[in-house]
């Protein structure tokens, strides 16, 4: 009786701990997908783009991969 109650719990635990993992992974993938608000003037330019310093309240990044960020 004891031992089911063990072999119960262990097996709780390791289907839980799974979860877990799985749950992780998936905010890593999706995390990744995410555009930031601002870029730096590297990022920018790297990514293809040119600072727009034209604009009236912040640069912003013209072009490539960040078009229409903020530059800060």
């Amino acid at each position: 009786m004891c031992i089911r109650r063990i072999l119960a719990t262990v097996f709780a635990t390791a289907a839980l701990a799974g979860l877990g993992l799985t749950g992780a992974a998936t905010a890593t993938a999706t995390a990744g997908s995410v555009t930031p608000a601002s870029v730096t003037p590297g990022e920018c330019t790297d990514g293809g783009g040119t600072i727009d310093r034209s604009t009236p309240v912040l640069p912003t990044c013209r072009g490539g991969m960040y078009d229409g960020q903020t530059v800060d």
